[in-house]
């Protein structure tokens, strides 16, 4: 049995090019690259070196390429102490802020905060992270992050059993009724997308399969062709895990 396309709980896939792994030297010209290729949105990790062991760039960078691009800015923050950067990346452009549930004590607090400055909410996860820890807010958000490599580099692996993660959290919204975006950021690349589609994730977050391809626009191009592919044949083929009730 066909499923209809509005009695399924799975957003269209979105592609999300990462400035993490973007050449510096000429950030505007591969952002409008990106743009160009069909990017739906650019993310940016910012990292302080205590959350994570790296430290990677500021709001100003972000605030540095708003004049470069249309798209909508995602704030990644891997920080200790995430409150304490809403607002210079809000300042800054950021249209979508991700925190980790991790590094945050009062996540209904921040969440507040965050839709009374009008940009949209995302909550991360790190691999070990249970979806448990989120239970009580995934309603409130417009996103969840799940990471699929330990955070703080780029490059790394995907962590195969991060798609029963990915599953298990499209799962826990379909029986909530919640149509919601679910992002995967790390390893993402040509051969695993249509994997993770599947799985139930529709934004993929990646950096080396598109800043780090030597023709960013034909790489953006080419991984959204495979993920919306792997979307349709979703649709078309229907999944008993992610079946809703008409």
């Amino acid at each position: 049995m066909t499923l209809r396309h509005d009695a399924f709980l799975i957003p269209p896939p979105k592609i999300v090019p990462s400035i993490l792994s973007a050449d510096f030297r000429r950030l505007g010209e591969e952002v409008r690259k990106a743009e160009k290729g069909g990017a739906d949105m650019l993310h940016f990790d910012i990292m302080d070196g205590h959350f994570v062991p790296n430290i990677s760039f500021g709001p100003m960078i972000m605030k540095a390429l708003r004049s470069e691009s249309n798209l909508p800015f995602i704030a990644h923050l891997m920080v200790e102490k995430p409150e304490d950067f809403v607002e210079p990346v809000i300042s800054a452009g950021g249209n979508i802020v991700i925190f980790h549930i991790e590094a945050c004590r009062y996540p209904l607090r921040l969440i507040d905060h965050l839709r009374r400055r009008g940009v949209g909410v995302g909550i991360a996860l790190n691999p070990t992270t249970p979806l448990s820890t989120i239970k009580y807010v995934v309603k409130y958000v417009d996103m969840i992050l799940l990471m699929t490599v330990e955070p703080g580099f780029g490059g790394q692996v995907f962590i195969p059993e991060m798609m029963d993660k990915i599953r298990s959290l499209r799962s826990l919204m379909i029986k909530q009724g919640l149509r919601k975006d679910i992002a995967v950021d790390g390893g993402v690349d040509f051969n695993n997308a249509p994997q993770i589609v599947h799985a139930g994730a529709n934004v993929l977050i990646a950096g080396t399969s598109t800043f780090g391809q030597s023709a960013i626009e034909e790489a953006v191009k080419k991984l959204k062709m495979i993920a919306l592919e792997a979307y349709n044949t979703l649709i078309e083929q229907g999944s008993e895990s992610f079946r809703v009730k008409p």
